[in-house]
């Protein structure tokens, strides 16, 4: 690196706000889980992406997933099938989110007893107030 010149895209507010905007839509906590399910289960079908998700209703599920194709990080796949059957895959742009999402499950990994620590630090300072 040293001299060589950067390019920063931080100087193009359109940039900013595309950036802004994305992070907020993908970094929500189903978005994250729904990655983490497909990223180690390959393609789901909807139900069963929806039982590796205990908490997520129906309407979140499906709320997310058309979120999510719309970023273009999975595929949406409906056959014509009676029953019909729809299935969902991460696109290579949600494998790649998928990889650097990885990084904060390590950190996490590598810091959880300082976390628990530090907050129930803090819950004791907050219960003597």
């Amino acid at each position: 690196m040293g001299n060589a010149p950067h390019t920063s895209y931080h100087d193009d507010p359109s940039v900013d706000e595309l950036v802004n905007e994305t992070i907020g839509r993908v970094a929500d906590k189903w978005t994250l889980l729904i990655i983490e399910s497909l990223e180690e289960g390959g393609t789901r079908r909807f139900s069963e992406l929806g039982r590796t998700l205990p908490g997520i209703s129906q309407k979140m599920l499906t709320q997310t997933l058309r979120q999510m194709e719309r970023e273009g990080l999975v595929v949406r796949t409906a056959y014509p099938e009676v029953p019909p059957r729809v299935e969902y895959s991460l696109t290579d742009m949600g494998r790649d989110l998928a990889e650097a999402f990885c990084g904060v499950w390590q950190w996490a990994e590598r810091n959880i007893v300082q976390i628990e620590q530090a907050r129930a630090h803090y819950d004791r300072r907050q219960a003597r107030k």
